[in-house]
């Protein structure tokens, strides 16, 4: 009997040991840094997932540097930070750079103006003639006898890229303002009664009002279910060759599991995964 507790025990020790073991090589793969770079419209999401991996994963840091999808893409070519943050598309010459392009999410584009602008609906052909200053009066579309105050983002930003090619008005807007953060866009529109501009759905607040487009509103359920037309992909960009750290791919494999689908949804995009 003393030997067969005696066994039992060194085994009991043994299993023990693995777990230590096990658990210690777990720790390790996501213990360490992740550093994201990129679109400031998707701040809210990435946001969100950067501090549910980090609550879930105590030796990790995350961090995110807001830059704009083309600084992201950039920073991420250039070996500055481990995922790039974009709200377009890669280009077929990034692609052929080494790049690859993961669609993290959708989301809609919403043309905002100001809370007493009394335009509620727009089709993109009038949208896109408003861009291009082809309509410089609100009257023309139904709104007041005023000037249209153009108002977007900055060369380089995906949301631009993304409003200008489903509006077709690449090269050809006239914007008064071009600024530099989703957010600078909300605030400038809601201090203009007579602004246009656009911004993710993620930065909307109540200081402005979002137009329909075609009848749709823009919101996750029509985004989703493609109604909603100005509506781009948020996506994840990464080396084709070079593989991630454990750390930046665990963090990888979380923001694309099923696990985070509520987490982007309450950041106002709606989940591919």
């Amino acid at each position: 009997m003393k030997k067969i507790q005696k066994w039992m025990g060194v085994a009991l020790a043994a299993a023990l040991s693995v777990t230590a073991l096990t658990g210690c090589s777990q720790q390790a793969k996501t213990s360490g840094t992740v550093a994201a770079d990129g679109s400031t419209s998707m701040e809210k999401v990435i946001g969100a997932l950067g501090e549910a991996f980090q609550n879930e994963n105590s030796g990790v840091t995350f961090t995110y540097n807001p830059t704009g999808s083309g600084s992201g893409i950039q920073a991420v070519q250039e070996g500055r930070c481990d995922i790039g943050l974009s709200s377009r598309d890669l280009k077929d010459e990034e692609k052929a750079s080494g790049l690859t392009a993961t669609v993290l999410a959708l989301d809609g584009i919403a043309v905002i103006v100001h809370p007493d602008n009394p335009v509620s609906d727009l089709d993109v052909d009038a949208i896109a003639r408003l861009y291009t200053g082809e309509i410089t009066n609100w009257k023309d579309v139904g709104g007041n006898d005023a000037s249209v105050v153009l108002i977007g983002r900055e060369a380089g930003s995906g949301t631009r890229d993304g409003f200008e090619s489903i509006t077709g008005t690449a090269e050809q807007c006239q914007y008064r303002q071009e600024l530099t953060s989703a957010g600078d866009v909300v605030t400038a529109v809601s201090q203009n009664p007579d602004a246009i501009g656009y911004a993710s759905l993620s930065n909307l607040s109540d200081s402005v009002k979002a137009l329909s487009v075609e009848g749709a509103a823009p919101s996750e359920e029509t985004v989703k279910d493609g109604s909603y037309p100005i509506q781009r992909p948020f996506v994840l960009v990464t080396k084709t060759d070079a593989p991630l750290s454990g750390a930046a791919q665990a963090f990888f494999d979380f923001a694309t599991s099923a696990d985070a689908a509520p987490l982007i949804a309450k950041a106002g995009a709606v989940a591919v995964h």
